[in-house]
């Protein structure tokens, strides 16, 4: 199986504001690759997708050397300023230091819904693309109808939906996260990450039921081809444990085949990102 979606951090070293507050305080200390191995290991996952968690090129830099040296983690999504004039010299730089394959940048923080469309972040999103890039975006559901647009603006650029752009499965509701999924779906140059969705559901109580709705409607919208699992790995222990993340994308994707599955865990990470693993 391939994690085509986690993070590493160590608060010691690098500010992470999203990590601030009560609530957040039972992750901030410091997830190493010691502790990768350990989690990727017992849970039978041979590789993974290392993805950045906040807008500074350094600690892509560091991913990028880290994944160079350590053979569990296949790829890097990284992060660099989209709105640079020399973006395109600095993806080629990147990737000149590891297995760089994609780009994010927090979109949800951003105040407004169609960041994704100034003129500016379009250009350095081409820039990706012509990079041979994936561009994974990270967006609420209000941002979802920019993200379609980018879509079938830059039609030559794959994106890769992380968390299923979060929906609002602790509240139980549906509209509007659902026409936006199946808009997005739609394009054939958009993927989905069967990830985060635990978090997105009450941290204490939640079980399967509550997310199998909102699975099911990405399998239906997406097909298995175009669906990757991620643990969100360390923010899924919020809610979860690494391997109990994984017992849950195991049974929503019970009704699956054989083959669709096969396609989840795997085939879908190696071919959207050009994983060698």
């Amino acid at each position: 199986m391939i994690d085509a979606h986690h993070h590493l951090w160590d608060p010691a070293h690098r500010d992470y504001p999203w990590l601030a507050g009560d609530a957040m305080a039972r992750i901030r200390r410091p997830y190493t690759v010691d502790d990768l191995r350990t989690v990727t290991h017992a849970s039978g996952v041979h590789a993974t997708v290392l993805v950045q968690t906040v807008p500074d090129q350094d600690e892509t830099e560091e991913f990028l050397v880290t994944a160079a040296r350590e053979d569990v983690i296949a790829g890097v999504v990284g992060w660099v300023d989209l709105t640079a004039p020399d973006v395109a010299d600095r993806l080629a730089r990147l990737a000149e230091l590891g297995p760089l394959v994609g780009i994010r940048h927090q979109v949800e923080d951003e105040a407004d819904p169609e960041w994704l469309l100034h003129p500016d972040v379009l250009r350095g999103l081409a820039a990706v693309g012509a990079a041979g890039l994936v561009y994974d975006l990270l967006v609420a559901p209000a941002q979802v109808a920019s993200a379609r647009k980018v879509a079938e603006q830059l039609p030559e650029l794959r994106l890769v939906l992380d968390h299923a752009a979060k929906p609002p499965i602790a509240a139980g509701e549906w509209q509007p996260w659902a026409d936006g999924i199946a808009s997005l779906a739609a394009r054939d140059n958009v993927a989905c990450k069967l990830s985060g969705l635990v978090t997105e559901a009450d941290w204490e109580q939640w079980q399967i039921g509550h997310l199998r709705r909102y699975a099911d409607h990405v399998f239906t919208s997406f097909g298995a081809d175009r669906v990757l699992f991620g643990t969100d790995w360390p923010v899924c222990e919020l809610a979860a444990a690494y391997e109990v993340v994984l017992d849950a994308a195991v049974s929503l994707t019970g009704p699956l085949t054989d083959p669709e599955r096969l396609d989840v865990f795997e085939h879908t990470a190696k071919r959207v990102y050009g994983l060698i693993v």
